[in-house]
């Protein structure tokens, strides 16, 4: 609508400005529309916008998984969106950490990578949990993904100052953190795994005391 507005304006203007005397005026106010929507498009064109990453079909086979462990619709969207942009920025923070050896030294210190692996691979085969594990989905694997973002983006700067430099530094300490937070969310999820394990270890010991031909020393 408005594209066909302005065009009209403009004649409008320019018949008015043609009777009055005023072409010369006219001349420059056109100049002038001309200029700021060659602007406005410019500023339009630069505008990115970015691509939501698609989610990939639902089989029947999980649809069906989902609905047997309880889960409504609304619930299998959320899950399904989640997890599938958990799984981008794992994919990301691994491509960071394969980009810069600071990084690999501190995903080598706390197996950081591995974890959030291991914690999306638990979080699959328990999708109910996913509550659980809101600390790393929404706040710990998202700002540790933007940390190593800004961390190789700022090492790769050709010349750096002593600043820069100490920037550096302390961004890695504060990733060194993230990086250990991650894993001790891994390890709260499973907590009660290893807790039950606890127990079976514990039973065993128990029943080889009772029947000395099973024990093994």
């Amino acid at each position: 609508m408005r594209r066909k507005i302005l065009p009209i304006i403009i004649v409008v203007i320019g018949i008015l400005s043609f009777f009055e005397g005023d072409f010369g005026d006219y001349i420059v106010f056109l100049m002038l529309v001309v200029g700021f929507w060659l602007i406005y498009r410019g500023i339009k064109g630069r505008k990115v916008r970015p691509q939501k990453e698609e989610l990939p079909s639902l089989s029947r086979e999980k649809e069906t998984y989902y609905k047997t462990v309880g889960m409504s619709e609304r619930e299998i969207d959320v899950f399904r969106e989640t997890m599938n942009l958990s799984k981008q920025q794992i994919l990301r923070l691994q491509q960071n950490i394969q980009k810069n050896a600071k990084l690999k030294a501190i995903d080598l210190r706390h197996d950081t990578l591995k974890a959030a692996k291991a914690l999306f691979k638990e979080l699959v085969k328990d999708p109910k949990r996913l509550p659980e594990a809101s600390q790393f989905l929404y706040t710990h694997l998202p700002n540790i993904v933007d940390l190593t973002d800004n961390y190789v983006e700022i090492n790769g700067h050709e010349v750096k100052t002593k600043e820069v430099y100490g920037k550096l530094e302390e961004s890695a300490q504060i990733i060194d953190q993230m990086a250990d937070l991650i894993v001790k969310d891994y390890q709260q999820f499973v907590a009660d795994d290893l807790e039950d394990m606890d127990v079976e270890i514990s039973i065993a010991k128990k029943n080889l005391k009772h029947d000395p031909d099973l024990s093994t020393k």
